[in-house]
This record gives C-alpha cells, structure tokens and sequence, in this order.
C-alpha cells in the first residue's frame, strides 16, 4: 500500500499563498477590465474609420452622377444606380447606407432597387420612420458628423452613426448617412476576444498556481525549520541546522540562525563543563579542609603537624576565595556593574611582586625566569587591582604549564601610546584549535596537556574582559611543543572602549 507523506504548511505559508493567488486574480482582473476598454476605444475608432471612408466614396460617386448629364436623360437608371451602390456599400461592411435631404428625410437608400433590377414605388417602410435630430443636422452644416445614437429612440438600439454632407455646386443638398449597430457588430468581437482572454487567463493562473504554491512553501521552508529547531532548542537539543539556500535576506536570517544555534551549543557544552568543573572546583577543596581540620580536632593529626596542614588549609582557602571572587567578577562585568577605578602605578613593580608569589612552586620546578632584569619602571594608568588579576592569571598560567627545567619570559614595552606584557613560557603549547577558543567563557582547555588543571576556564575569559575594559587587547599566540605566548597591550592614558561580551 503507497503511503502520501502529508506536507505540513504553516500558516505564513497559506497567508503568502493566499495573498499571491489574491494579487494574480486581481491583476489579471484589472488586466481583463483594462483590456475590454482598450479594445472597446479601438474597435469604435475602427468602426468609424470604416463609416468614414465609405461614406466619402458614396458621395463622391453619387455628385459625379446627379452633377452629370446622364442623370438628366435617366433619372430613374440614376436613382437605380445610387440605390445598388448604396446597397453593395452596405452588404461589404454590414451596414446601412442612405442618402437623406437637407430636413433628415430619406432620399435613397439601398431598399428602392427591387430583386428584378426595378425601383420600388413606394415609401421605404425602413427609412421612412428614421428622423434626423435637428441638431444633428445643424452641426453637419460645420462638417463631417461621427457619434454613437440611436436617433432620439427613433432606432432599436445605438448605432456608430458617420455622416457626410452632399453639397452640389456651392448648395447643401442632403448628406450620406452611414450606421451599424453597436450590440451586433461588437459584440461577437468582444465575446471571442474574452473567450481567448478567458482561456489564456485560466492557463496562466494553473501555470501560476504551481508557481507561487512552490515559491510559498520554498519561501516559508527556512521559517518552518527555524520554527522546529527552535522547540528542539527549548529542549536542550541543539545540534538542527537550517538549510542555506540563495543569497537574500531569508537566507541571511537562516545563517545568523545557525550561528545563534552553533554558538548557543558551545555555551551549553561550556557551561555543563563549567558547572562540573566550578562542582569538582568546590568539592576537592572542600574535602580536603573538612578532612585536615577533622584530623586536627579528633587528633588523629599530630600537633607537631598543625602548622603544615592548616598552610594546606589556608592555601584551599585562597584557592576557593579566587573562584568566588572571578564568578562574582564574572557576573558583575556581563551585568555592566564593574566600574574601574584609575590611579597611577608602576606594572613593572606588579609583575616583581606577582612572580615573587610563586617563588616556591618555581624553585621546585626549577624553571628559568628571564625579562625581569630588563625591565624598568613603567607607570599606567588604570585599575591596579584588576590589572593585578590579569598579570596573575598569566602567571599562574605560564608557570602552571611550564614543565620542570623550562622557561618563562617577561618583556614590557611602552611605545607614549601603548603599554605591552608580554609572557612567553616554553611547554607543550597550544593547538590552534583551541588556541580560538581560550578566551571564551568556561572554555578550559585540552587536560591531557599538564597534570595541574585546577581551575574553571574562567581566568583568560576575565583578563580578555578586564584588559578591554582598559581599551586594551589581549592575544596569544602558540607553537605546539616549542612555546606559548600571552600578550597584551593597554593605553598608557585613560581610555575605556568595552561593552560586555553577554
């Protein structure tokens, strides 16, 4: 049994379908409307174009006859023949030729030759009852008269009405009136024009309908996406993606949506990785206070080893007081809350006092600090207590991945506009890969390269943040196996150009 996959429109979708279809009937409408008039305005310039030439024929033909001598010596072949011209004018054009006299009384017409070639004798049941209106007549005095009438009621329906006036020898002696139906003769065109109009409308709507129907649902396709991922992102599940089709505003909107999508999944990954490692962050410490602190108060800890064990403690202490302190930091500076303090200070002396700070852990290392001696006093402004983080994350950092034997180099610059740290220590390095990505909120990276991985990526993420709000930038740089490289550069004037990475 075949199964028709139902397909699911939305109802953006049946609004642009409709609004489509709803603007195709009315342009095709207003086109069909358009196109009657049109046609209607050249068929009565045709109409009487026709009225026109041929009325000008019958009187030239009928001057030259009466104003001849052969319509002296036989007056009734004359009449015989104005009478057959008139009705071969009439049969060739379907109208109706007569020849009225001055007061609108018919003269000739084509009904006075009888089917024997003889004249009929009497009155013209036809053109007996049409009457001119005067006014008709006295405005043909001025010319040429075309209009459409039907004689003051005097006819069934309106005709195209073209009359000429006869003049002989300088005298008006009548006029040449020519008529056709309006309904008879513009009705069969007009019908057969809509019939194809009709037709040709109809196909071009089915044409049409496909086309939009197609076009609506392509159009819409992006959104109806957008929507669903959306209810999977609600979720938790972010790993649907948009189509990307074209290069217009829609698929503009579907690759921002993408972005959004591709970077609220890293925020998700980051933060479950924040909330494990701020969970692992807390708990060791926490177990190792509780459990010296326990030994101490129950003796199981000797009293000689108070004094060791509680430097542990005060050391897990500082540890979880860091943590704290960087979560608050954290919050206050994506809320807009952290507000700098400025003064004057010697970073040259912080950067002595900072590595002076990890002179235990340095020696046991015995790594090689090289820069120092170098460098001299060099005043900024800006907040000593903030920057002061900054320089320790990169500390701690640079001797925490530092392996034994190894290097670290210091080197400050001041170029009057800028002031530059940079640290460099030898190790593993970084991959480029996430060398991208260090800066970033809660991002800790790769563990397999050190044994000491305290910490919840929150470090390079704050001094990215401290040192912008300074008006400063912060970069690294890596070589796998050979070096990393922290460096940053703030103004050595007040400035302040930040605004919260949220």
């Amino acid at each position: 049994m075949i199964r028709f996959k139902k397909v699911r429109t939305s109802a953006m979708f049946r609004e642009y379908f409709s609004v489509f279809i709803l603007l195709l009937l009315i342009s095709f409408t207003i086109m069909g409307v358009a196109l009657g008039l049109f046609v209607r305005n050249y068929w009565e310039k045709e109409k009487f174009a026709l009225l026109e030439s041929n009325c000008y024929r019958i009187a030239d033909s009928v001057i030259q006859l009466v104003d001849s001598d052969y319509a002296q010596k036989y007056p009734s072949s004359t009449v015989l023949i104005i009478s057959n011209n008139l009705a071969t004018f009439s049969d060739s054009i379907s109208a109706d030729f007569f020849i009225c006299d001055t007061a609108g009384n018919s003269l000739y017409c084509r009904e006075m030759q009888q089917r024997d070639m003889n004249l009929y004798t009497g009155e013209c049941i036809i053109h007996k009852r049409i009457e001119i209106p005067s006014f008709m007549l006295q405005k043909l005095s001025d010319g040429p008269l075309s209009c459409i009438s039907d004689f003051d009621g005097n006819l069934a329906e309106n005709n195209f009405v073209y009359m000429v006036p006869l003049s002989l020898n300088g005298t008006e002696i009548g006029a040449v009136v020519g008529m056709q139906p309006v309904s008879s003769s513009f009705r069969p065109y007009i019908v057969q024009l809509l019939r194809m109009f009709l037709l040709s409308t109809l196909f071009t709507l089915c044409v049409a309908f496909v086309a939009v129907y197609l076009m609506s649902y392509e159009l819409t396709k992006p959104l109806r996406q957008m929507s669903d991922a959306t209810k999977s992102y609600a979720n938790g599940d972010f790993s649907k993606r948009i189509t990307v089709r074209g290069d217009n505003e829609v698929s503009e909107l579907a690759s921002a949506f993408n972005s959004m999508a591709k970077a609220l999944a890293s925020l998700e990954s980051s933060r479950r990785s924040f909330v494990a490692n701020v969970s692992h962050e807390l708990k060791t410490p926490m177990t190792t206070i509780g459990g010296f602190i326990d030994g101490i108060l129950d003796g199981t800890i000797s009293e000689d080893k108070h004094s060791y064990y509680l430097s542990i403690v005060s050391d897990e202490v500082k540890r979880l007081s860091r943590l704290v302190t960087g979560m608050l930091n954290m919050s206050k500076i994506e809320a807009g809350e952290l507000s700098l303090n400025y003064r004057d200070f010697d970073i040259c002396d912080m950067i002595f006092r900072i590595t002076l700070g990890f002179e235990q852990i340095i020696e046991s290392k015995q790594l090689q600090i090289t820069g120092l001696e170098s460098m001299t006093s060099t005043v900024v402004q800006g907040d000593e207590d903030m920057l002061t983080q900054v320089v320790y994350n990169l500390i701690d950092n640079a001797v925490k991945f530092t392996p034994e034997n190894g290097e670290i180099h210091f080197d400050v610059t001041n170029d009057n506009q800028n002031i530059c740290i940079r640290i460099r220590n030898t190790g593993k390095g970084i991959s480029s890969e996430e060398l991208s990505k260090i800066f970033e909120r809660f991002y800790k990276v790769d563990k397999s390269r050190s044994f000491d991985v305290k910490g919840a990526g929150l470090g390079l993420y704050l001094a990215k943040s401290i040192v912008e709000m300074h008006g400063g930038q912060i970069t690294a740089s890596s070589i796998e196996n050979q070096y990393t490289e922290f460096s940053f550069c703030i103004p050595s004037k007040k400035t302040c150009n930040f605004s919260p990475d949220v």
